[in-house]
């Protein structure tokens, strides 16, 4: 930034610099050429704000024949600023009768002498505005080429989009095509086993198997969006029954006030203790787990510990997939941590803070 002040200010130096020295080497230092030619190159800075009024305090310059220096500067900046060309040769025909004018007045000249003067004139001030607006024009058509490149960028970043977002429905279709048909099949045998066993306990697991087929495929239909986020998930309270309805040892303290916390974040607690306990029944078979809800300065904290496995405990938990890396970005899309590891008695903890605002 302070480089960029100081070549702007030497640019200025020279811009009124070189006419004040143009004029003050004339041979009459108190004529009015010298004086009026002063004046017009001091007026210089007036360009960059007034480029009209620049060039109209230029033109009595003109007149006593120094003015050239600080005209051409002025004619540059007024070509800049000017869009309408009709405008900017009105400009030009006005300095050139300025400075024809007294010499019209002053000598007679011969036709081809005339020539040469209009010649020079009409190529002193307008090759000087010309040449501004073609500066002016190159500005603008690399500004045009680079909303043109941002443009097409966000073009190509739709289009991208686009066809990836139709890719993910794609599969998505042929999942639920696919998986859901075997988990619809699942149901339907476990409704015909349950109907057609003398079984007490076979029936009652078989609605157990029918009930969580039909809970899948609601769960899988939202997940791929072909479902309602109402049917994402159910309560943790049934998690915690259906896990105890499968044998599994599980203590459920505190409670989650449904009607208190956003829907994003009643379903990332759902699948915190959801995963907390698969990963518990997979990998510590037989341990206690316990579940403890709880508020903590406008956060849920949700703790799922499970007791040391009967297997040795070297084996890496979650192993053979994803799940926890999966539920910790869960976990951080509504704004909450996650951690997950071994506890000092050997068993597993793993701890998830939600905002609940």
């Amino acid at each position: 930034m302070t480089g960029s002040r100081g070549r702007r200010a030497a640019l200025e130096v020279l811009a009124v610099g070189l006419p004040m020295a143009a004029v003050i080497a004339a041979p009459d230092p108190m004529g009015y050429g010298v004086i009026s030619g002063s004046c017009a190159a001091l007026v210089l800075p007036l360009r960059h704000r007034w480029p009209r009024l620049c060039v109209l305090l230029c033109l009595p310059a003109m007149a006593g024949g120094l003015g050239w220096a600080a005209m051409l500067v002025a004619m540059f900046r007024l070509g800049r600023e000017l869009l309408d060309l009709r405008e900017l040769a009105g400009w030009v025909l006005l300095t050139c009768v300025a400075a024809i004018a007294p010499v019209a007045f002053a000598e007679s000249l011969a036709v081809g002498q005339w020539a040469l003067t209009l010649g020079f004139v009409l190529l002193g001030a307008g090759a000087p505005a010309a040449l501004g607006a073609l500066v002016a024009l190159r500005a603008r058509l690399a500004e045009s080429v680079e909303r043109l490149a941002a443009a097409t960028e966000v073009a190509a970043q739709a289009k991208a989009e686009t066809a990836r977002a139709e890719e993910r429905a794609r599969i998505a279709r042929e999942i639920h095509d696919a998986v859901g048909h075997h988990v619809t099949l699942i149901a339907v045998e476990s409704a015909a086993l349950k109907t057609t066993s003398g079984d007490e306990q076979v029936r009652e697991a078989a609605e157990r198997v029918r009930s969580l087929s039909r809970r899948a495929l609601g769960e899988m239909r939202t997940t791929l969006g072909l479902g309602s986020a109402q049917a994402d998930s159910g309560s943790i309270e049934e998690l915690v029954e259906q896990a105890r309805a499968s044998g599994v040892a599980v203590e459920l303290s505190g409670e989650l006030v449904r009607d208190e916390v956003p829907g994003a974040v009643e379903r990332a607690a759902y699948r915190v203790v959801q995963e907390a306990l698969t990963n518990a029944a997979k990998h510590a078979p037989g341990a206690e787990i316990r579940v403890r809800l709880s508020d903590q300065a406008d956060a849920l904290r949700i703790v799922v510990s499970n007791d040391a496995p009967g297997r040795p405990t070297g084996e890496p938990v979650d192993s053979g997939g994803a799940g926890l890396s999966g539920l910790t970005e869960r976990v951080r899309t509504v704004g909450g941590e996650l951690t997950a590891g071994p506890s000092e008695d050997g068993g597993f903890e793993l701890v998830a803070s939600l905002p609940q605002r």
